[in-house]
């Protein structure tokens, strides 16, 4: 898709809550998650490509300890906040998208922040260590994990299933293993999840569109890999 998109910096993302401009020293841990299920997207651009914006869905949006909220989505090897994403070509956010009435906006829906504050609120509670589970989320656009022994000769993906926000902060893929499935559909929560940064063939996240390209063997997915095996 191509758009165009208004000029902006960061000292121009400002927290709803606070007031305060959003910067990458105020970061904090992450405390609460709310799936986009409203099909909000991120634009970004990249160095190849100076006059077109992409799009990709987003995940969800996070509540930080300091109440800065911002959009996330799987981005290369990590969920990412929008506003942080960098990749081989240059890639740089450019705001949150809605498709269905074109508009371009740099701050968390009004709904969704009040979504995350009330949740945040209503489930505060104490744990004991950092890897302690505080939330679990449904993965709802496709994400899907690929993992390789071999530098990418040969690919293997599995469809993330679920998130996992830990104590700690930090956020985590849960991909399934095929020997431990039990019953189908495999749902959040089930026995045979295991999170993605546990195995040590695993490389990216990709969407979708991505991951069903990569599957056929589109030469322009299989190019796009090549570049990352060289990162």
């Amino acid at each position: 898709m191509t758009t165009t998109v208004p000029e902006h910096n960061s000292g121009n993302v400002v927290n709803i809550f606070t007031g305060k401009a959003w910067s990458p020293e105020l970061e904090t841990p992450f405390i609460r998650l709310a799936p986009e299920l409203d099909g909000l997207e991120m634009l970004y651009t990249n160095s190849a490509h100076p006059d077109t914006s992409f799009s990709i869905k987003i995940l969800c949006w996070g509540l930080r300890e300091s109440g800065d909220i911002v959009g996330m989505v799987p981005w290369l090897n990590k969920i990412t906040p929008c506003p942080d994403i960098t990749d081989p070509l240059g890639g740089k956010w450019e705001g949150y998208y809605d498709p269905r009435t074109e508009e371009l906006f740099f701050d968390a829906p009004l709904h969704k922040a009040l979504e995350l504050e009330m949740a945040a609120e209503y489930y505060d509670c104490d744990y004991a260590n950092p890897d302690d589970v505080v939330q679990e989320i449904p993965d709802t656009i496709g994400t899907h994990a690929v993992f390789s022994n071999d530098g990418f000769k040969t690919l293997h993906l599995k469809e993330v299933i679920s998130w996992h926000l830990l104590n700690s902060g930090e956020i985590h893929a849960l991909v399934a293993d095929e020997q431990k499935i039990e019953t189908t559909p495999v749902l959040p929560g089930d026995i045979s999840l295991y999170e993605v940064d546990s195995d040590t063939e695993f490389r990216y996240f990709f969407q979708h569109h991505i991951a069903n390209k990569i599957k056929a063997k589109d030469p322009e997915a299989l190019a796009a890999i090549a570049i990352l095996s060289e990162t």
